[in-house]
């Protein structure tokens, strides 16, 4: 696959990456990520950073586990504001501490529930630009769950399975919830939440 060309996003001082790196080695040591090798599954994160809509300003992770794709993306687009979240405590606990290590408090948070509960609670009920996910579970579940934090004219950025394996998103289904898309971008898909009352708002990805 091409490598992402990170037009939408800013260059990375080589010394964080060096610690990014630190981090997802801890990660797979523990089981909390896979042993993929660490600069793949960095170039696959910045899929969803080159496909990061140019207006947004705030990004959930569903299901961070440890810290990907939230992680890389926050050192990719340093405007955006991230939420990073988790249900399992402990790996909530490791994103805290990768969060201080890459000196990212500023700009990314870490939170410990389950998506369902947030979108319930109208704190963050359509509060973000953008849900991203890599591996949350169930494709129509995810996207249920991330349209409810979206708001309208936000963005789903999904990872997706590598090119030439049949779609896995059903247009009714996609239509059902008020998305358009995907539009393939790379590793990942991403999806438009539709304004509220207009059907024929444009798709288009920044």
């Amino acid at each position: 696959m091409v490598e992402p060309s990170l037009g939408n996003s800013n260059l990375v001082d080589e010394s964080r990456l060096r610690v990014l790196e630190r981090i997802l080695r801890e990660a797979q040591r523990i089981g909390a990520l896979s042993n993929a090798p660490v600069a793949e599954i960095i170039s696959h994160a910045k899929w969803f950073a080159n496909a990061m809509p140019h207006t947004a300003r705030t990004a959930v992770d569903l299901g961070s586990g440890a810290g990907v794709p939230g992680l890389v993306v926050a050192l990719f687009c340093p405007q955006l504001s991230i939420q990073l979240v988790d249900r399992r405590v402990g790996r909530t606990d490791v994103l805290v501490r990768a969060v201080h290590a890459l000196n990212l408090v500023n700009q990314v948070t870490v939170r410990c529930c389950e998506i369902s509960d947030m979108t319930k609670d109208s704190s963050w009920a359509k509060h973000f630009d953008v849900a991203m996910s890599r591996g949350l579970g169930p494709p129509i579940q995810t996207l249920n769950l991330s349209r409810d934090l979206v708001k309208p004219g936000g963005a789903i950025i999904i990872s997706e399975p590598p090119p030439g394996i049949d779609s896995r998103w059903d247009q009714q289904q996609v239509r059902a919830l008020g998305l358009e898309g995907p539009l393939r971008i790379g590793a990942v898909a991403m999806f438009h939440v539709k304004q509220f009352g207009s059907d024929e708002d444009e798709f288009t990805a920044s």
